[in-house]
């Protein structure tokens, strides 16, 4: 801490002088009224030069070192570090089911696979009801999880954000990453880890060719992106994936591969001819029943609840309620998976590795660089986060129903597909933790 010049000399300057008259005491106070002043300016001139700059604090660079521990900072206690005091706020504020997602996705985990590989007859009984050419508990999960998400969503003030630049930079941006750089890179790891496995490697295949619809939401939510913008990127890719999906599955499996018709020589033709097809209607399908239904459900809902009970009851009552069955919904679709396909991948642990290595490589890989590169071109972080889970994230669902269709269920192109949401699931959970402390670090906003 700084001083301030004693007065005692001041006060000592004016004794040397006996009665003055009553003008020389005027000038005299006067003087040192300007004098102590202006020492009291370049004092305080000092003290807050030494202090850190907003700026400086705002970038976690304070000039005083560590602030953590209320350590002193030219004489005024430093705030905490930043970001220390928001996230123990909000944990606290977090119910029991965000605060250990964690947890209760792995424990999940170990249930579903415990009940496939040690309760007869689990495996067999969750896929014997489909729907949409997907196992109808699964069906039933992904559903539930996905309405509270889309009821979320601010449908009156779409028309205004289609009027921004900004959304048509986004689209353009998702677009190129979701249709043309990842499944250029899944083909690449597909061929790069699995050359001698033809079967595993077009499952992989069908994979990275569908873009993600449903779990997508619950990523981007988790990491606290940009909901608005997510259901727009998930519609239009919804839409891009009925057109796009069957030409490039046949591209990328049929015509990049010389040696199809050898490899494929064991697969009953689905179409009169030997060899691979893709049905527009299962796809179609797909889309409509994972993304139509719920999207329909969460339209009806929110305009019906906003016109008769209002904006407030809506916001602040129900989508509370209801916020909790996302994360069940996900909880459930776990459980189902695992248990379904818990048997099978433990007996075939070696094709299981040898497909989920890649798979890893893709969802880090992919993630990483479209987070790195939105962080450049000056993204917010909502949008970072959105653009980022939309492009690692796939549709199984629809990627397990056309390996099934096409291939037959007990093919290794459909245990390819069953693994890829068994990898994506701890995964991306494991990159929500991640953004977010890249987030905070890099001093992004909307954290």
């Amino acid at each position: 801490m700084i001083t301030t010049p004693s007065e005692k000399g001041t006060a000592g300057d004016g004794e040397t002088f006996s009665g003055p008259s009553p003008q020389i005491k005027s000038m005299s106070a006067s003087a040192s009224a300007s004098v102590s002043a202006s020492e009291k300016q370049q004092q305080q001139q000092r003290e807050d030069a030494t202090l850190p700059q907003a700026s400086d604090l705002e970038q976690g660079n304070d000039a005083c070192g560590p602030s953590a521990d209320g350590a002193q900072c030219g004489g005024r206690l430093a705030p905490p570090a930043a970001g220390q005091r928001e996230d123990e706020s909000v944990f606290k504020r977090l119910g029991l089911l965000d605060r250990f997602l964690a947890v209760w996705i792995f424990l999940a985990m170990l249930i579903g696979i415990l009940l496939g590989n040690f309760v007869g007859g689990v495996a067999e009984a969750l896929q014997k009801g489909k729907f949409a050419e997907v196992s109808a508990p699964i069906a039933i999960g992904l559903l539930v999880m996905m309405y509270p998400i889309l009821c979320k969503v601010q449908y009156e003030r779409l028309h205004e954000v289609f009027r921004q630049r900004e959304v048509w930079v986004q689209l353009g941006f998702s677009i190129l990453v979701n249709w043309l750089i990842a499944p250029l890179f899944m083909l690449a790891l597909s061929w790069a880890f699995l050359p001698d496995e033809p079967h595993l490697r077009q499952g992989l295949i069908l994979v990275g060719i569908a873009r993600c619809i449903a779990m997508v939401l619950i990523w981007t939510g988790l990491a606290n992106g940009d909901g608005d913008y997510c259901a727009i990127l998930v519609a239009v890719n919804s839409l891009l994936q009925i057109v796009l999906f069957a030409p490039l599955a046949l591209l990328f499996i049929k015509v990049f591969n010389p040696n199809f018709e050898r490899d494929n020589a064991d697969v009953a033709p689905s179409d009169g001819e030997a060899g691979f097809s893709v049905d527009y209607s299962t796809v179609a399908t797909s889309v409509a029943v994972f993304l139509g239904i719920p999207l329909a459900a969460a339209i009806v809902t929110r305009f019906a609840l906003i016109r008769t009970a209002g904006i407030t009851f809506y916001e602040r009552k129900f989508i509370p309620f209801i916020g909790p069955l996302s994360l069940v919904g996900l909880l459930f679709t776990i459980i189902v998976l695992f248990a379904s396909q818990g048997a099978r991948v433990v007996s075939q642990i070696v094709s299981v590795v040898r497909v989920a290595a890649p798979l890893v490589v893709y969802f880090c890989v992919l993630f990483s660089a479209t987070l790195y590169v939105c962080h450049k071109v000056g993204f917010r972080y909502g949008l970072a986060a959105t653009q980022a889970f939309t492009a690692a994230s796939n549709n199984f669902e629809l990627a397990i129903a056309v390996a099934v269709a096409s291939f037959g269920p007990d093919s290794d192109e459909a245990l390819a597909a069953t693994v890829g949401p068994l990898i994506e699931v701890p995964v991306l959970l494991g990159l929500v933790y991640v953004v977010k402390w890249v987030g905070r670090r890099r001093g992004w906003d909307e954290v």
